[in-house]
């Protein structure tokens, strides 16, 4: 299953959207601005974008520009015909492709799906079979599910993202301002002590003996590493 998130201003529009793609394989994500839209996308595993140039707050413009800082997912720009410039720049700055309102619906599918396969292809996604291993934790990108031998495992939004990002690097040591950089997408002073809060917190949940950590360790002058070694 893909998910695909669909940002529009116009509520009407989204929900057309939703209707044109309800029949394919797509968990379908709404958002009726730019800040609403970045938002989703540092909580969610989104695979496409579709995004209006023209919206209150935060336009599609801006809102891209703030997405490439922090991920490649393919974007798609529903524009006006009288949007060229726009649609000039926002190629320019990242997107992939645009369709012109109103929508053909034949038109959308095939685009939406071209973009998903040529995402897929380069490896910028995850599928349904597609799962992270460490030991005996298994995490799965799709439904969001983590296992600890099987056993399914709560966790809250950040734990998860700083499990998945650091099983995203089995082996590799980052320091807690690269974690934050790269879990919470922003810099901010004090990340040293809210990572290492929320790695106590992982570790109480991935760890049989969280004292003795067999997965999540510390690196000594660095930071922190997932491993099974």
């Amino acid at each position: 299953m893909y998910q695909i998130l669909l940002c529009d201003d116009e509520k009407d529009i989204v929900t057309a959207l939703e209707i044109y793609l309800r029949n394919d394989d797509y968990k379908i994500f709404k958002a009726y601005n730019g800040a609403d839209a970045l938002k989703i996308l540092t909580e969610e595993e989104i695979h496409l974008v579709l995004l209006d140039i023209m919206m209150p707050h935060m336009d599609g413009i801006a809102a891209l520009t703030k997405l490439r800082e922090f991920s490649n997912v393919p974007v798609i720009l529903l524009t006006a015909k009288s949007e060229d410039i726009d649609k000039v720049l926002g190629l320019t700055v990242g997107a992939d492709d645009y369709i012109t309102k109103p929508f053909n619906p034949i038109e959308l599918q095939a685009r939406v799906k071209s973009q998903l396969r040529r995402y897929m292809q380069l490896g910028g996604g995850k599928t349904q079979s597609d799962v992270y291993s460490v030991g005996g934790i298994v995490l799965n990108p799709i439904t969001k599910e983590v296992t600890l031998d099987s056993d399914p495992i709560a966790l809250t939004r950040i734990e998860y993202n700083i499990l998945l990002f650091l099983m995203q690097h089995v082996g590799q040591s980052f320091t807690p301002r690269e974690i934050y950089q790269n879990v919470w997408h922003d810099n901010a002073y004090g990340e040293e002590s809210t990572v290492a809060v929320h790695i106590r917190h992982l570790r109480e949940k991935i760890e049989y003996n969280p004292a003795e950590p067999r997965y999540l360790k510390a690196v000594w002058g660095r930071g922190y590493k997932l491993d099974n070694n």
